[in-house]
């Protein structure tokens, strides 16, 4: 991109030409109205799609950044791509069951009529360590279950053993209290290992652990993993997850 003489000529041009037809929006025919408003609307669209970018960008914490607090001996870390850097479109609503938010993350539910409401915001409180957030409104609530599915990447499950512990850290706000649960499932063959872990209430900033000792867990076989995050009751609450990041470490030896 070049912004020389002939782009700063250009670009007050294309200024002065947009001012005139603004001005005489009130007074052009109503055809030609609706040719200038679908011009106006695809400008609108790539203009959008430039501001949402650049907020991101020129804002801290960095796009991109993996940083966080990570467990002695940590020979795995991951931050999901939502919590990372920007998607498009950033939001939507009515959220349908099966929604993905970026690579990684799938909304569920089985609401017959969704007033769910979900949103990647950027971050820019003092200690916050992701470059995004994502929100979840949730308004009259018909179904029995919510949860966020986190796809694991490869990485997370190369050399996966019963020796490892998994740590997910949160950074949750709730308009309300709620009881949000986060299980992990590995596969491993035709079978599936789960272990749920509560996290705590009235905590802004969450670990949990899953320690795979407990599990029967065939290493050789491990062909996926993933988090899923539920929230019990979330009806007439908003949920701001700040950031979601995973570590894994292997156990000491006794």
């Amino acid at each position: 991109m070049a912004f020389g003489p002939i782009d700063r000529i250009l670009h007050r041009l294309v200024m002065r030409r947009w001012a005139r037809i603004a001005a005489s929006a009130d007074s052009v025919s109503l055809d030609a109205l609706r040719r200038l408003q679908l011009r106006a609307a695809q400008i609108r669209q790539v203009t959008d799609r430039v501001l949402h970018v650049s907020n991101g960008r020129l804002a801290l914490p960095l796009i991109g950044s993996n940083s966080f607090p990570k467990p002695l001996h940590s020979d795995w870390s991951w931050r999901p791509q939502l919590w990372r850097g920007p998607i498009f479109p950033p939001g939507r609503a009515s959220v349908e069951s099966k929604t993905k938010f970026g690579p990684e993350v799938t909304i569920f539910h089985d609401c017959r009529i969704s007033e769910l409401t979900v949103r990647q915001l950027r971050n820019g409180l003092e200690d916050d360590l992701a470059p995004y957030g994502l929100r979840l409104d949730v308004f009259k609530f018909d179904g029995s279950f919510l949860s966020l599915v986190i796809d694991l990447p490869d990485s997370a499950i190369r050399g996966l053993g019963r020796k490892h512990l998994l740590r997910m850290n949160a950074t949750v706000e709730t308009e309300k209290k709620l009881e949000i649960f986060a299980r992990l499932n590995v596969q491993h063959g035709p079978n599936t290992e789960q272990m749920v872990r509560e996290l705590p209430l009235g905590d802004r900033d969450l670990s949990v652990d899953f320690d795979l000792a407990y599990t029967k867990l065939n290493e050789k076989r491990v062909e996926r993993a993933w988090i899923d995050l539920i929230f019990e009751g979330p009806e007439m609450n908003q949920v701001m997850l700040r950031d979601v990041n995973f570590s894994r470490r292997p156990r000491s030896e006794v």
